[in-house]
């Protein structure tokens, strides 16, 4: 299986980045190495002490598709969750500017948080979804899907014109405003539309 992540797909995040504004969804791949295990902490890693939070809404592959409509896109996915992409924020950074590829920043090992899933069914609206982060109790990140620039299908449709979706892939839909530093200690505890989705804590 593989991960796909949407970078910008929010605009005040990407406002506060201070990035360019896309005309089209930005992608990045993470091996299926950077998944944390289940109620495992998530490890500052050896090579850097800035690590960000980022929370977002991920969507599970249910068949293998490629060149899909965004009319069928519905028929691809059962399931969505809530996860953390952790980012070696001063990393990336150096590496963005160099013009060079960010998989050290973003693909390292348990850079991927993946929360509980959810039958699709249990929600209302999937482009009216509220989520949010919270760090040792109070409220550092909150969105919804509604502020996306790309929703869900059509993201799953624009992915599949350049990667065969096969069946456990992941999608990272981007991140909202708010994102910042991890601190040894910190628990983050995750919500989508009111259900508790994970709970992790930083070593």
């Amino acid at each position: 299986m593989k991960i796909i992540c949407v970078g910008r797909n929010y605009a005040a995040h990407i406002k506060e980045l201070q990035n360019e504004n896309p005309n089209e969804p930005v992608l990045f791949l993470k091996p299926d190495t950077t998944i944390l295990q289940t109620n495992h902490p998530f490890f500052i890693p050896h090579f850097t002490s800035e690590i960000d939070y980022e929370v977002e809404v991920i969507v599970r592959i249910n068949r293998i598709g490629k060149h899909i409509q965004e009319k069928f896109s519905h028929k691809y996915y059962n399931e969505i969750g809530l996860g953390i992409d952790f980012t070696a924020r001063s990393l990336q950074n150096e590496l963005k500017a160099k013009g060079l590829p960010w998989e050290k920043a973003k693909a390292f090992d348990g850079s991927s948080l993946i929360g509980t899933w959810f039958d699709k069914k249990n929600f209302q609206d999937l482009n009216a979804l509220s989520f949010s982060l919270e760090r040792n109790g109070k409220r550092v990140q909150e969105g919804n899907t509604n502020q996306m620039l790309w929703k869900i299908d059509a993201l799953i449709s624009y992915i599949s014109q350049f990667f065969t979706l096969k069946i456990g892939d992941v999608i990272f839909t981007g991140t909202p405003s708010g994102v910042g530093a991890v601190i040894e200690n910190d628990i983050f505890v995750g919500h989508l539309d009111g259900k508790h989705a994970f709970t992790v804590k930083i070593k």
